[in-house]
C-alpha cells in the first residue's frame, strides 16, 4: 500500500471545462493528461515524482474511462521504452519518474527514442530530485537532454504554468518530431494552486487501432545507415522546427522587459524563488510584479537566440539565474551575445553560487551583489565595529576564542536519517555487528534503500553503494579466495528493478563465493510503500505474490535461505555465520522478510482505532526499561539504535550515568530487547500489555497482580525499616 492515498482527491480529475481545479501539482498534471488526450501513461516510483505514480494507480477507474493504458512499470527504463508506441503511430504517452538517477536508467532508451524521433507527442515527466530535499548524487536533467537532444521544459511552479507545459509539451513533441522533457522540481510537485479545467479528452487514435493496423518505418529505427540520418534530422529539421514552435506559442515569457536597462534571466522552476527575493529587495511588490525586466526560461533547452538578443540588445548587464552546475545555459548566452555583437555584461556563477541549490538566501546574496553594482539597492550599512572591554580582554599568552565562521542562525546541526521506530531492517544490522565482534570486519556493498541507512551509527555498516539494485554487482571485482566472503545488501525494490539479473545472476554466472542480503519487507518502502512482484498484499490491478526465493533459485543459486522473521536477531546472526563460513562453493542468498513498519502501522492503526471504538478488546505490547536494574551502559542503543530507545536520569542518587528508557513512540517490535538477550546484555528490558475496553478475566487478573505486588512492595518496604534502624 502506498503511504497516501488519493482516492478522494483523483474525484477532481472529472472536472469539466469552466470549473476551477484546486489541488497539488502532481494531480495538476494528471488532470493536463486527461485533458491532453494522452493515450498511455507509465513509470517508476521515486521521490519528487512517487505521489504522481499513487495518483495515477489510485485515478485507474478515470483513465479507464479514457482508454488509457496505465503501467506501473519494472523500472525507468521498462517506462522509458514504454514511449516506443509513439514512434510509429499518432499516440501521445507519457512517462515519469525520478532525475537523475531514472534518467541514467533510462538512458539507453531515452537516447534511441531521441536518434529515431516519434510521430504521436512522447513526454517525460522528470522529477528534478536536486538541492536540500535531495537523496541523490547531485546532478541535473540538463545535460542528459543537451546530450540526447529532447527539449527540455521548466515552467514556472504554478498550477496553470505547469498544465500549460504539459500540453504544449505534446505538441513541441509532435511538432518537431522530438520527445519532450517536462522538468518539475521539488516543490512544483507539491505546490498548491487553482485553473481553470478543460474536458477530459480520449486519445484520437487508439492502442487498439495501433494493434489492429500495424505501421513500421525502417528509418526511425536505430541502425545504420538510418542513425546517421537522424543525427542531420536533428539540426536541419527538429531543432528548427522546435524554436519555431517555442517562439510562435511565447513559450518563454517576458515581464516588464523596457523598465530597467539591466535585467534578469531565469530558468522557469526558479521564478518564485527569485520574484521572492526582488519583493525582499523593494523590486517587486508582494503580488510579484517586477519592476525589473525578467526573462523567463522556461523551455531550458533549445535557447532561443533571437529572444536572448531581443532582451539583451538594450541592457547595460543581465543576471542569470541558473541552478546548479556546470553552467551550460550561461556558456550559451555568453556565445549568443559574442555573435550577435551585443555589449551586455553577463553575471551569473560570479555572483550566485557556482553549485547546489538556489534558496531564497542564497539568491538574495547574489541579487544584492548585482543590484548593488549597478545602484538599484543601496548597499548594507557596514556592520558596526565591535568595542571590547578591557575586562573582556584575554590576558596576554592565552587565546581568546576564535570568532565563528558563520552566524549562529546560519549553523544548523547534523541530522543524518535513520531507520523508523519498529523498522523491520534494524535487527539485520544488529545481528551484522554481533556476527562482526565474532569474525571481524566485512566488505559490504550497500545498495539504494531505506537499508542504505546502515552506513550511519550507530551501525557504520556499508563500504560503496553504486545504485539501486546493484549492491551485488558492487562487490563484483571482490571475488578471489580470501579469508573472508564480501557482502552486498539489496532491497527488494531493487532486486526486481535490477538486481536479479545485474547482481543476482552475474553472481551465478561469474561464480562468486560472496554472500547478498535481500530484504523483503514487501513494498518499495523507500520510495513510498508501492507494490513489487514479490508484496503479499493482494492488489486488484497487478500481479504480486511472487517470491524471491523461487527467482533466485530459477537463476541457478543453490545455498538460498528466507529468514521469516527479522527480529529474531538470534536466528539472523546464526543464519549469517553460517552464509559467512560455510565450505559450500557458489553464491549465497539470504532472503530477510518482514513487513516495512511504516506501512503496517497505516494498515493497522485505523482498524485498531475502529475496534476500540466499537468496543471490542485489543492488546498492544510496549517494552520498557526497569530503572533499578538498568545500569546505564547504553549497549543496547549502541546496537539497535531505534528512535524509540532514549535516556533519562538515574533515579539512583549514587549512580550518575543516565539509564535507558523506552519513549512512547515504542511500536512493540521488540529489536531492544531481542539485542539485550541475544548480545547477553541485561536483563533490564520488560515488556508489558495494554489491554483496551478489557473483559472481566482482564480486570479480575489485574486485582490479582496489584494485590500480590502491593504484598510484596509493603514487606519490602518493612524489611527496609527495620535495617535503617
Amino acid at each position: 500500500m502506498a503511504e497516501r492515498s488519493f482516492v478522494e482527491e483523483v474525484k477532481k480529475l472529472r472536472l469539466g471545462a469552466g470549473e476551477v481545479f484546486s489541488g497539488e501539482g502532481i494531480l495538476a498534471v494528471t488532470k493536463a493528461l486527461l485533458e491532453s488526450g494522452v493515450a498511455y501513461v507509465a513509470g517508476y516510483q521515486g521521490a519528487p515524482i512517487s505521489h504522481l505514480m499513487d495518483v495515477l494507480a489510485d485515478a485507474q477507474d478515470i483513465l479507464a474511462e479514457q482508454g488509457i493504458r496505465f503501467e506501473n512499470s519494472a523500472s525507468e527504463a521498462t517506462a522509458a521504452a514504454t514511449l516506443a508506441a509513439s514512434v510509429n503511430y499518432p499516440l501521445r504517452g507519457a512517462v515519469t519518474f525520478k532525475a537523475t538517477v531514472g534518467t541514467n536508467v533510462a538512458s539507453d532508451a531515452l537516447a534511441n527514442l531521441a536518434s529515431g524521433g516519434v510521430k504521436g507527442g512522447a513526454l517525460v515527466i522528470v522529477g528534478e530530485d536536486y538541492g536540500e530535499g535531495s537523496s541523490i548524487m547531485q546532478e541535473r536533467s540538463h545535460a542528459f537532454a543537451m546530450k540526447s537532444q529532447i527539449w527540455l521544459l521548466d515552467p514556472r511552479p504554478n498550477l496553470p504554468s505547469i498544465v500549460e507545459a504539459v500540453k504544449q509539451g505534446f505538441e513541441l513533441s509532435e511538432a518537431s518530431s522530438t520527445p519532450v522533457m517536462l522538468q518539475l522540481r521539488i516543490r512544483a510537485c507539491h505546490v498548491h494552486g487553482q485553473f481553470v479545467a478543460s474536458d477530459n479528452r480520449p486519445s484520437a487514435f487508439t492502442l487498439k487501432e495501433a494493434l489492429e493496423s500495424p505501421q513500421r518505418d525502417t528509418s526511425r529505427i536505430v541502425l545504420p545507415p538510418a542513425s546517421f540520418t537522424h543525427e542531420q534530422e536533428k539540426v536541419q529539421d527538429r531543432w528548427p522546427a522546435a524554436v519555431r514552435f517555442i517562439e510562435e506559442r511565447r513559450l518563454n515569457e517576458f515581464f516588464a522587459e523596457d523598465a530597467d536597462d539591466i535585467g534578469v534571466i531565469v530558468q522557469g522552476g526558479s521564478y518564485n524563488t527569485l520574484v521572492r527575493v526582488l519583493e525582499r529587495l523593494g523590486l517587486a511588490d508582494v503580488y510579484g510584479q517586477s519592476k525589473v525586466p525578467l526573462y523567463v526560461m522556461n523551455v531550458a533547452y533549445p535557447v532561443i537566440d533571437s529572444e536572448v538578443v531581443r532582451f539583451c540588445k538594450n541592457k547595460r548587464a543581465v543576471l542569470l539565474v541558473e541552478e546548479g552546475q556546470p553552467n551550460f545555459v550561461e556558456q550559451n548566452l555568453a556565445s549568443i551575445l559574442r555573435q550577435a555583437g551585443i555589449g551586455a555584461a553577463l553575471h551569473g556563477k560570479d555572483m550566485l553560487p557556482v553549485a547546489g541549490e538556489y534558496t531564497a538566501a542564497a539568491v538574495l546574496k547574489g541579487a544584492r551583489a548585482f543590484f548593488e553594482r549597478y545602484e538599484r539597492v543601496p548597499p548594507l550599512p557596514a556592520p558596526p565595529r565591535k568595542i571590547i572591554p578591557l575586562t573582556a580582554v584575554a590576558p596576554i599568552g592565552v587565546d581568546s576564542a576564535p570568532e565563528p565562521s558563520r552566524p549562529i542562525e546560519e549553523t544548523v546541526h547534523a541530522r543524518p536519517p535513520g531507520f523508523c521506530t519498529g523498522c523491520p531492517e534494524r535487527p539485520i544490522f544488529s545481528a551484522m555487528k554481533l556476527v562482526e565482534r565474532e569474525l571481524g570486519p566485512h566488505h559490504i556493498s550497500a545498495d539504494i534503500g531505506c537499508h542504505l541507512f546502515s552506513i550511519l551509527p550507530p551501525f557504520n555498516l556499508g563500504n560503496t553503494t553504486m545504485g539501486y539494485g546493484l549492491g551485488s554487482a558492487g562487490a563484483a571485482a571482490l571475488n578471489v579466495p580470501a579469508g573472508k566472503r564480501a557482502i552486498s545488501m539489496m532491497g527488494d525494490g531493487g532486486f526486481w528493478h535490477n538486481g536479479l539479473t545485474s547482481g543476482v545472476a552475474n553472481a551465478v554466472f561469474n561464480r562468486s563465493d560472496n554472500l547478498t542480503i535481500v530484504v523483503d519487507n514487501n513494498y518499495t518502502s523507500a520510495t513510498g510503500g508501492q507494490d513489487v512482484l514479490s508484496s503479499a498484499a493482494i492488489n486488484p490491478t497487478r500481479s504480486t505474490g511472487h517470491a524471491i526465493e523461487q527467482a533466485v533459485r530459477g537463476v541457478g543459486v543453490k545455498w538460498v535461505k528466507t529468514l521469516r522473521r527479522t527480529y529474531d536477531i538470534e536466528g539472523m546472526r546464526d543464519a549469517l555465520r553460517e552464509a559467512l563460513t560455510t565450505t559450500e562453493k557458489g553464491p549465497k542468498v539470504l532472503i530477510a522478510q518482514s513487513e516495512c513498519m511504516l506501512n503496517k502501522q497505516r494498515r493497522e492503526k485505523p482498524l485498531v482505532r475502529k475496534a476500540i471504538a466499537d468496543g471490542k478488546r485489543m492488546v498492544r505490547e510496549k517494552f520498557g526499561v526497569d530503572a533499578d536494574t538498568c545500569t546505564g551502559d547504553h549497549s543496547c542503543i549502541r546496537l539497535s539504535g531505534c528512535p524509540s530507545l532514549s535516556i533519562k536520569p538515574n533515579p539512583d542518587p549514587l549512580r550518575t550515568d543516565p539509564i535507558a528508557t523506552v519513549l512512547d513512540s515504542c511500536v512493540g517490535c521488540g529489536v531492544c530487547g531481542e539485542v539485550s538477550h541475544a548480545a547477553v546484555l541485561c536483563p533490564s528490558f520488560y515488556k508489558a500489555q495494554i489491554v483496551s475496553n478489557p473483559n472481566g478475566w482482564d480486570r479480575f487478573r489485574e486485582r490479582v497482580r496489584a494485590a500480590v505486588i502491593g504484598w510484596l512492595q509493603r514487606g519490602d518496604a518493612r524489611r527496609r525499616e527495620r535495617m535503617a534502624f
